[in-house]
């Protein structure tokens, strides 16, 4: 621990302040949108859920980064040379993960926070893949640069439309509504007005 610096602690406040400032300015316009357009109740009771939504999203950011850069500090102190290697971001993100996201109750958004995450390490993941020394052999990488998004695009499609069609319990909550009013509720109408002015 004699590797600890007053500069390390305070990157930790540091870091825990930008989670929660980031945190609160993502969520607060996304919840105040989606409240006040999809949810019914009182003006009082649409401005608690956005600031619980709100609250909740920077508190966990914050918490995450919290952990994240604890536990950083305190592999790399224990590291023989005293230096971050590979597996440590890992390993930190491993534990914060599991204490912030994977544990108790899981809130409709902290699962957007995971999806989010999981989306673009997937994408990440991909691109990885392809580059130099990654794990699609070198004859085949243009070929997979050039139709990857594409197969993507399409395969997720199908998947959605196929598990709301057959298997609609298992759709995410505000998804499955979304897909309700654009693909069932377009099948009813009684007048011009339902046909196109508005849904009922």
């Amino acid at each position: 621990m004699d590797g600890i610096k007053l500069a390390d602690l305070l990157s930790i406040v540091k870091g825990a302040r930008n989670g929660f400032t980031y945190g609160a300015k993502i969520r607060f316009p996304h919840a105040l949108v989606m409240v006040f357009l999809f949810r019914s109740g009182s003006l009082q009771e649409k401005l608690r859920i956005v600031l619980k939504a709100t609250f909740q999203h920077a508190r966990n950011l914050a918490t995450f980064a919290t952990v994240y850069k604890t536990m950083m500090l305190l592999l790399r102190s224990i590291s023989p040379n005293g230096k971050e290697t590979s597996p440590h971001t890992f390993l930190a993100g491993l534990a914060g993960g599991y204490m912030v996201f994977g544990r108790g109750i899981q809130s409709s958004v902290n699962q957007q926070i995971v999806i989010y995450v999981f989306a673009r390490v997937v994408l990440a993941l991909a691109r990885l893949s392809v580059q130099k020394g990654g794990a699609i052999p070198r004859e085949f990488r243009e070929s997979v640069t050039n139709n990857a998004w594409p197969v993507f695009a399409a395969l997720s499609w199908a998947s959605v439309m196929w598990l709301y069609r057959w298997h609609p319990d298992t759709i995410q909550p505000s998804l499955k509504s979304s897909m309700k009013y654009i693909y069932v509720d377009s099948n009813h109408w009684d007048s011009f007005r339902t046909l196109l002015l508005q849904n009922k």
